[in-house]
């Protein structure tokens, strides 16, 4: 007998409840929560001080969407995001120092500093780049998800993007060709509200953009970004529906970055005023998961300051390897051009 709506919302509820008093898992949420913040926060330190160049866009403020979404996935599955890709890396588990190195333009870097903070790639963890055209990197994910089912995989592509993405074309015609041919793939829109500093209210004729999916006959779904518990149940049923039947999904995770859209503009006062900003900072996801779990005796305050301290030494070892890793040559401007098709 075919489950009812109502009773399998009553098992995923279940589950989701279960997930929640799971002390071990809670505990790993919030080291991979709390390590972005504090990478993220002295990236912004390294920025001011020209140690890094170029574009910089931080993830603060979003970071249960990266942590609770790719913990759902196994190793062998992958990874593509926008240009704000520090955090979804760390959550994938790529190496501070790797990160770091790149952010800084050294040789060790996950790129050999040749792609800086917007394209952090790593074939370890099978992430597949932070991309800086909006957009630009969805038709890749199709792609990748057409690979997975030619090759006859169960594995699947998590596919971030912001929600000025879902007025871009390569948005449309990727999303087209993942419903007509039914691929294994996870379209997470990070709804932060704003492309640089536009609103979403004043970019798109519809405010629930996950309603797009149903031009392309997709599963749709939207979620609590800030709630790391919510954004796990909600790509935990796109995941398992793209690798046990192959149906690609369409998730709206309503976020909020605590930042300017990048280092080069104001936290607020521009285009947000810093009322709207400190409203949604009382529903920061680290103090969310962190409420959560002392209320539940999960975790003690000595536990969470022993965390910290941990965290921290850690990013300062990045930055302390960042620093002492070497520069490329003016001679490596010519490598890396081609892929070796030797091996």
């Amino acid at each position: 007998m075919t489950a009812t709506r109502t009773e399998k919302k009553r098992k995923s509820d279940s589950a989701a409840a279960t997930q929640q008093g799971d002390p071990t898992l809670n505990l790993e949420l919030l080291r991979s929560m709390l390590l972005q913040r504090r990478f993220e926060e002295r990236c912004a330190e390294a920025y001011a001080l020209g140690k890094i160049g170029g574009f910089c866009h931080l993830y603060i403020g979003q970071e249960a969407v990266s942590t609770g979404a790719l913990s759902m996935l196994r190793p062998d599955d992958y990874v593509i995001t926008t240009y704000r890709d520090h955090g979804p890396a760390l959550a994938r588990g790529m190496t501070p120092r790797a990160v770091m190195a790149e952010l800084f333009g050294r040789q060790d870097g996950c790129a050999r500093g040749k792609g800086g903070s917007m394209h952090m790639f790593d074939t370890n963890t099978n992430f597949l780049g932070g991309h800086g055209i909006v957009g630009g990197h969805v038709p890749i994910a199709t792609g990748v998800g057409f690979a997975i089912k030619y090759r006859g995989g169960d594995q699947v592509i998590v596919c971030f993007m912001g929600e000025s993405v879902v007025n871009t074309g390569a948005f449309h015609e990727a999303l087209n060709m993942a419903g007509l041919w039914k691929l294994p793939c996870v379209f997470i829109i990070e709804n932060n509200r704003y492309g640089m500093g536009t609103a979403l209210e004043r970019a798109s004729a519809i405010h629930d953009i996950y309603e797009r999916g149903a031009a392309y006959n997709m599963p749709r779904n939207q979620c609590d970004g800030q709630d790391v518990f919510a954004v796990r149940q909600a790509v935990g049923e796109a995941v398992e529906r793209a690798r046990k039947e192959q149906i690609p999904t369409l998730l709206e995770v309503r976020t909020y970055r605590f930042m300017g859209h990048s280092m080069s503009d104001a936290v607020s006062g521009t285009y947000r005023p810093k009322s709207e900003l400190e409203e949604y900072m009382k529903r920061d996801p680290i103090t969310l998961l962190r409420t959560h779990m002392q209320e539940a005796g999960q975790l003690t305050d000595e536990q969470l300051q022993k965390l910290d301290e941990e965290l921290k030494a850690i990013v300062q070892d990045s930055w302390d390897f960042a620093e002492s890793s070497p520069e490329l040559p003016v001679e490596a401007l010519y490598e890396d051009v081609y892929a070796d098709t030797t091996t």
